[in-house]
């Protein structure tokens, strides 16, 4: 299958590696269920571009976005009543939907189910039967499909990237002094003119041991700020850039350059209405403003907030055929490797792309919000805004 652009201006650098690698068992099962192609080989691989401009131009317009999440019953009725059980991993983020297939959840239960994801950052789902059709289907209702240049994809269904540590370990070898996959604390497609919002990744292989996916909550690392540190990065933007470099076409002797957008540092869920902590270690590169010295010494401390504080973070143990879907507006996350590629994993992923990011200095914090403000937060803010 020759590989072909997501967008007409991008010519491919490479012939695209053949893939040589065994399916696994599950996978193949899944795949070939759904009715995949697999004759021509797998993964597909769209048209790899080289050229800075041409990854730019990519979506490079506003687009409408309304976030199914501001539509729903807040109390979510159609969606928690139907479900077996419903389990709060932690007391800050993360909550498990048992009972419930993600296929067949009604219109209504999909918006309740934006709001959920709104609220607790990550919800999971054990024990699906879902195709890629279908996790591509369910992705369009939480905005339009981002389709990676630069990323594997299922056959036939252009969207539904390919998380295959084994294949990634090919291009870029891996060790335990230098992991694999995504083993570092990140947000998706923070370089987009509107950057992810909804990613759903579902797992049909995992290894029996090790493997876990950890995230942590962009609302509790703003609320973690003392009131008058969060007055110093409020309203401030930073830059922003892409996983892949690309070559500037006009002087190319310069070497690789990322793709890089600037976004604010805090910004609001619209559906919520909180203000969450917006900054990742992989990908935030410097804050827009300041000397390199300053944004570096704020950069990393913001970092350490959402890394160091545990009781902000989430810990999942896969198990196959899971779905996880989670919000990158309001999320970092990290994918441990400790298995260290001696087992399979294999599994789809669908990320949709939200709004434009915005802050709005009136949005209340997720404690104010919901009532959590002990008498020692209440007193500082009240010293702070005085």
């Amino acid at each position: 299958m020759a590989p072909a652009p997501i967008d007409p201006r991008i010519v491919d650098v490479a012939e695209p590696l053949k893939q040589t690698l065994p399916l696994p068992p599950a996978t193949q099962e899944r795949l070939e269920k759904a009715g995949i192609d697999l004759s021509e080989g797998y993964p597909y691989r769209p048209s790899r571009p080289l050229y800075l401009d041409d990854v730019y131009s990519i979506r490079d317009y506003d687009r409408p976005h309304v976030d199914p999440g501001s539509r729903a019953d807040p109390e979510k009725k159609a969606l928690l009543s139907a479900a077996k059980e419903v389990i709060h991993l932690t007391r800050h983020i993360g909550t498990e939907i048992v009972g419930l297939q993600l296929k067949d959840l009604t219109d209504q239960q999909k918006d309740e189910l934006g709001l959920l994801i709104a609220e607790r950052s990550v919800v999971f789902f054990r024990d699906q039967d879902i195709s890629p059709q279908q996790q591509k289907e369910l992705g369009e209702w939480f905005g339009e499909i981002e389709v990676h240049p630069q990323v594997p994809q299922v056959p036939g269904v252009p969207g539904v990237t390919v998380i295959w540590p084994a294949l990634q370990a090919t291009e870029r070898p891996a060790n335990f002094r230098n992991p694999g996959g995504a083993s570092r604390w990140h947000t998706d497609l923070v370089h987009e003119r509107q950057p992810a919002g909804v990613t759903h990744l579902h797992n049909d292989t995992i290894p029996s041991i090790g493997g876990d996916t950890l995230w942590a909550s962009g609302y509790a690392a703003y609320e973690k700020l003392s009131p008058a540190f969060r007055k110093i990065i409020d309203g401030r933007t930073a830059i922003y850039r892409s996983a892949h470099p690309y070559l500037d076409r006009k002087h190319p002797e310069q070497g690789p350059k990322y793709v890089e957008r600037e976004h604010p540092l805090v910004r609001v869920h619209p559906a919520t209405g909180w203000k969450a902590l917006w900054v990742n270690r992989a990908m935030t590169d410097r804050i827009v403003g300041l000397d390199k010295a300053e944004s570096d010494l704020i950069l990393g401390y913001l970092c350490d907030v959402f890394e160091k504080n545990i009781d902000i973070q989430v810990r999942f143990k896969w198990s196959p055929r899971t779905s996880v879907l989670w919000d990158n507006r309001i999320t970092i996350h990290n994918a441990s490797w400790d298995y260290e590629g001696t087992e399979p994993r294999h599994g789809t992923r669908v990320t949709s792309l939200a709004e434009k990011p915005f802050f709005d200095p009136k949005a209340p914090t997720r404690r104010e919000s919901l009532g959590l403000l002990d008498n020692a937060e209440k007193e500082e803010l009240a010293r702070v805004n005085n």
